[in-house]
């Protein structure tokens, strides 16, 4: 029985931050889609066995064509239609992962949900290993970095109300890899309740916050790299440039 690592790409974004008429993900960066670079990481790792793509209504076709097809990623096992927000589209992400574990023979504890924003380019080989080695330590993992400066946190008004311990403070980064009953299970009772989120103050914001709202689950955080940044501004993507010009 074959163990399953299932990479669901997150593409579904608007990216209205970036203020450009292109979605932040298809942008070129050396002349290759944002998208591409983290796609090309789990294709290149032999860890990753299945690709999901999720993106935005009416952007299957370009996908495959533009991306797919034209860089001969040969683990894509399925591009699916994404939601009005991120939580939807992972949960549709993780539905098409199930779909595909009901077509091999595996143990359902031996498959792992690796779930990872398209708009991270930088996803190093490094990092997939500390993550693969975190979820089968702890069924639950979140990479992340220490943060460099001093964080405070505010009240309403714009006032500090407390400063935390720096030293306990991580900045979330994807990938975030759980086993996928756990994350299947925590992802379904999000969506039954999903009515009394505004009720509970509950801003989903990440895939680790889900599972441990939604299962007893604790999630192990994993090191994973200053320059693993998400594109979301366009002075990200001048950072990017920069990184990606300096990669040897």
């Amino acid at each position: 029985m074959m163990e399953r690592n299932i990479a669901i790409v997150l593409a579904a974004g608007q990216g209205k931050r970036m203020n450009t008429v292109q979605k932040k993900q298809y942008l070129l960066l050396n002349e290759k889609p944002i998208l591409y670079y983290s796609l090309r990481s789990f294709e290149n790792s032999s860890r990753i066995t299945d690709i999901i793509i999720v993106v935005g209504r009416n952007e299957k076709k370009y996908v495959q064509e533009e991306i797919i097809n034209k860089f001969n990623l040969q683990k894509v096992r399925a591009i699916v239609e994404g939601g009005k927000e991120r939580y939807h589209s992972v949960y549709y992400g993780i539905q098409s992962a199930a779909e595909i574990l009901e077509t091999v023979e595996t143990k359902d504890n031996n498959n792992y949900i690796w779930i990872h924003d398209g708009a991270r380019p930088f996803l190093s080989e490094e990092i997939l290993v500390r993550a693969y080695k975190g979820v089968c330590d702890a069924k639950a993992c979140a990479v992340g970095m220490p943060v460099k400066d001093t964080i405070k946190i505010a009240n309403e008004a714009g006032y500090i109300t407390t400063t935390p311990n720096r030293s306990l403070v991580w900045q979330i980064q994807t990938p975030q890899v759980f086993e996928f009953q756990l994350v299947q299970r925590a992802y379904s009772v999000l969506i039954e309740e999903e009515a009394t989120l505004a009720e509970r103050k509950l801003n989903v914001t990440d895939d680790a916050m889900v599972v441990e709202t939604f299962t007893n689950q604790k999630v192990k955080l994993v090191e994973g790299e200053y320059k693993n940044i998400k594109i979301t501004t366009p002075e990200d993507l001048q950072i990017a440039k920069v990184f990606s010009e300096s990669k040897t």
